[in-house]
């Protein structure tokens, strides 16, 4: 048995590599194709300062790029392991030999488990400390991108708005920030003052924003403006590219998502964090369900039958990845005069891992 599941493995993880390097390759070539001008608008720096801008940025994106297409990659893989074996009838030989073909995709199983391991891991501890790095734009330069900042909220609940942030020199130019507390009942915030400033520069070291010609202003009118050298903040350099705009919460770890769901902010940013949440765990869920449906499809003995089997198998493959795209887009929506996204983002498993147990019980062994 274990030389029949060393041939299986190797078989799965061969098409894996190829299925790997073909999806990887197709999506980061239409990319390129589609993109290219904005990548030659810096063509005055020299053609090799250009391509090593489309190698950093593609490299990195590749982590992107990876846990979008996880659960594809594995399905694509089994089909041309399992594909091969029913063309060479080696499934009939080993039926007759009284093996079930249950324990023949055993390993693939089990392989596909330690690669959605692999997505996790990348999700969780690759992707956020790339966070800064992989909201720039295909024309912009690393290490020189600037973005607008507004109304960034920090730990302790205020809002940090500037015209411009510079990545290169972590600095905040003409920097307002709205000083906030907790009301007593903990629901609503109020506004006590706002800081002004021409810059902020931010202090590794002591964890602050270092203010230039920074003013304090309460917001009692008969209270004088009084001079403030820095601010506290929990909200560093790197974040402020990824906090800018919500749709790039996808790069956060669980445990920031977390963070941020306790800051308790507007009800549509709540919704997209809970949402976050809840498809981290269920996306894996998702990427094994949609496996374990193509299996028992895939597992057929006669090779006359296997192109229509294959395109079965990527028939239900892309309604359970269409599903849960759709799932994704209503998360943060009002349906039913409700905002659901726990139900949004288990809907999927609910729907596909009851076929994909029902599939794999009535597979003819």
């Amino acid at each position: 048995m274990k030389i029949l599941d060393k041939y299986v493995a190797k078989s799965f993880m061969t098409g894996y590599c190829i299925a790997f390097c073909v999806l990887m390759g197709l999506r980061i070539i239409i990319d390129l194709f589609v993109n290219l001008d904005e990548f030659a608008e810096h063509s005055s720096l020299g053609g090799m300062a250009v391509i090593k801008n489309i190698f950093s940025f593609y490299g990195l994106h590749s982590t992107l790029y990876f846990r979008d297409f996880a659960g594809m990659i594995t399905v694509v893989a089994a089909a041309f392991s399992l594909g091969k074996m029913v063309r060479s009838n080696e499934l009939v030989a080993v039926m007759a030999s009284g093996v079930s073909l249950k324990r023949v995709i055993a390993p693939i199983v089990l392989l596909a488990l330690l690669l959605t391991g692999l997505m996790v891991v990348n999700q969780e501890l690759l992707i956020p400390p790339l966070s800064d790095k992989l909201v720039r734009g295909q024309d912009a330069i690393p290490g020189q991108e600037s973005y607008d900042v507004w109304f960034i909220m920090d730990g302790n609940g205020s809002l940090i708005c500037s015209k411009r942030f510079d990545v290169e020199t972590s600095t905040l130019h003409y920097p307002t920030i709205i000083i906030r507390r907790k009301k007593a009942n903990a629901l609503t915030w109020e506004v006590i003052g706002r800081i002004s400033a021409e810059k902020a520069v931010y202090d590794p070291n002591t964890k602050e924003w270092i203010l230039t010609n920074g003013r304090f202003t309460e917001r009692d009118p008969r209270k004088t403006t009084q001079p403030i050298a820095s601010y506290t903040s929990d909200i560093t350099p790197k974040d402020i590219p990824v906090r800018r705009k919500s749709r790039h919460l996808t790069l956060l770890s669980s445990r920031q998502l977390s963070a941020l769901a306790a800051q308790r902010t507007k009800i549509k940013d709540i919704a997209q964090l809970y949402s976050q949440k809840h498809f981290r765990i269920t996306e894996p869920i998702i990427n094994l369900a949609m496996l374990m449906v193509c299996l028992p499809i895939l597992v057929c003995r006669d090779p006359k039958s296997m192109k229509s089997a294959v395109m079965i198998s990527f028939g239900t493959t892309m309604a359970c990845f269409i599903t849960t795209f759709v799932c994704k887009m209503l998360a943060t929506e009002v349906v039913f005069d409700r905002i659901m996204p726990e139900l949004w983002a288990w809907l999927p498993v609910v729907i596909f891992l009851p076929i994909a147990f029902i599939e794999l019980d009535s597979m003819k062994t």
